[in-house]
This record gives structure tokens, C-alpha cells and sequence, in this order.
């Protein structure tokens, strides 16, 4: 086993890194590690055909805006997405947001 600095890795990646095939050598699963800076808007989570996500926001809260859902996603708070779900993550406070993203495949999917 092997410990993955997703914090470091996120800001070499530009702010989000994906922890999947190329680390883990499998596609059972995999996870993303964001961060937004303050007041910063338009990431975008779509898992995709065949895949779902739950989106766990971890420090700081996440306003989303998408075809389900436009709101506040508080600190602690989860949401989940499903294969062509897609919405947008912005940081409305001063201070930066992390967020996690784990994913795997769906009933449809491999």
C-alpha cells in the first residue's frame, strides 16, 4: 500500500487530481481532490455515462448550479451524481473550499 499526497498533487494538477488507473491500477473506483480559491466559479462535475459520484464538500461550503440542483452545498454535506448529472462548483467565501468526489461505476457502466 501507498499514501497518495492528493494536496500537493491538486496544486501541481492546477487545483484538482484525479486518484484512479494511473495510481491505483484499477477501475473499480476512483476519487477526485479539489480545491477552489475564493470567489473562484465554473469547475465542473459530470461523471459521465456508465459512472456515478458523491460529491462531499469538505472545508468551506460549495455553491453549485446545475440541471437538478442550485444551491448551497454546506461544509459536511454530500450530493450524488449520476452518469449524465452535471453541475458547476464555485467558492462564494474569502477563504479556500476543498471537496472530494468518489466515484465508481454505475448498474449501466463496465
Amino acid at each position: 500500500m501507498k499514501a497518495h499526497p492528493l494536496r500537493e498533487l491538486s496544486r501541481e494538477a492546477g487545483g484538482e487530481y484525479v486518484l484512479g488507473l494511473n495510481d491505483l491500477d484499477t477501475h473499480a473506483c476512483y476519487m477526485i481532490y479539489g480545491e477552489l480559491k475564493p470567489g473562484e466559479e465554473s469547475r465542473e462535475v459530470r461523471p459521465g455515462q456508465g459512472h456515478e459520484e458523491i460529491l462531499l464538500a469538505i472545508s468551506g461550503d460549495l455553491q453549485i448550479s446545475g440541471s437538478r440542483f442550485n444551491g448551497l452545498l454546506k461544509e459536511g454535506e454530500a450530493m450524488h451524481f449520476r452518469e449524465d448529472d452535471s453541475c458547476f462548483l464555485g467558492n462564494p467565501s474569502d477563504e479556500k473550499a476543498v471537496y472530494v468526489l468518489a466515484g465508481g461505476h454505475s448498474a449501466s457502466g463496465h
